[in-house]
């Protein structure tokens, strides 16, 4: 351990690093033994903003150090993939660096919870981000689980990962459903062509289906969340064609009613409607409320 260049510091706190970082500790690391982190969910692109970093490191160097982990002979980038490109871009041959010991599943964490503090953030990227945090908890609570004999109420991982990224846990999930969908329609929810709420619904179709809704997203235009929500309701699995989908999503057909139905009982409905108010009123209410929520997972 003691050839390996840089100096090993204990892992503190998250919050900690994500702050202005302390310089101590920082030993400048040749590039080319720096590798980025597996499966990196964000992307590094070459836009506006990547020429603006370029020009600052030119003219002041790298100031923020970057986060790496021993491996082996070289170097995990666990935080500062766009300072790395950068700096390479600039010509640099060595970077300031902290290296840190860490396990698996607390380098996921730390280096999703670095990157999630960027002001624009893909949907792309939180749907693998989010993913990959969300994976690394649930085998640390399982962990916990073992060798923890303590009582009281505990949070489920979505629950604290949810809080953590200021998010709802059905907004988490919808996300992580994004990483279901294949590139092509990824794109152009990131291009904000395709909304969320449409682009989770055709998640749940097979790869090859989704690309029939890419072809039609290509050369005719976006269809609507309740439009693909009728179709993934309408047809069992093995049913639906092209042409079925196309014929529906252009009014020529309507996709099959779903079977399936939903019951309240009187004493469910009568927790949220006054005794006196009748079944027809206490039916045009729900429907309103069903409408308005329609609305909003439309917008």
């Amino acid at each position: 351990m003691a050839s390996r260049v840089g100096q090993k510091i204990q892992m503190t706190s998250i919050d900690e690093l994500l702050g202005v970082p302390s310089t101590e500790g920082t030993s400048d690391i040749d590039i080319m033994m720096i590798f980025p982190f597996k499966n990196h969910p964000f992307k590094v692109l070459d836009d506006e903003k990547m020429d603006e970093l370029v020009d600052s490191i030119k003219m002041n160097g790298v100031l923020t150090p970057v986060i790496v982990r021993p491996d082996g002979d070289r170097y995990e980038m666990i935080s500062g993939h766009r300072r790395l490109h950068a700096a390479k871009r600039a010509g640099l041959r060595k970077i300031p660096a902290i290296v840190k010991e860490m396990q698996d599943d607390d380098a996921i964490i730390f280096m999703v919870d670095s990157n999630l503090q960027r002001e624009e953030i893909l949907p792309s990227e939180k749907a693998f981000s989010y993913k990959m945090k969300l994976d690394a908890m649930k085998r640390q609570g399982a962990r916990k689980d073992l060798t923890s004999s303590l009582l009281g109420t505990k949070l489920r991982s979505d629950e604290e990962l949810a809080q953590k990224a200021g998010e709802s846990k059905n907004s988490i999930h919808r996300y992580i459903r994004l990483t279901e969908l294949i590139p092509e329609l990824l794109d152009l929810v990131d291009d904000k062509d395709l909304p969320l709420y449409t682009a989770v619904e055709m998640s749940y179709f097979a790869r090859e289906i989704q690309k029939w809704f890419y072809e039609y997203c290509n050369e005719n235009r976006i269809p609507k969340w309740n439009e693909v929500a009728a179709i993934r309701n309408g047809f069992k699995q093995g049913e639906l064609t092209q042409q079925k989908l196309i014929d529906v999503l252009n009014g020529n057909m309507e996709a099959p009613s779903d079977p399936k139905k939903l019951t309240f009982t009187e004493r469910k409905l009568n927790k949220y409607f006054p005794a006196y108010m009748t079944l027809k009123e206490r039916e045009d209410i729900i429907i309103s409320l069903l409408e308005k929520w329609k609305l909003e997972q439309e917008q």
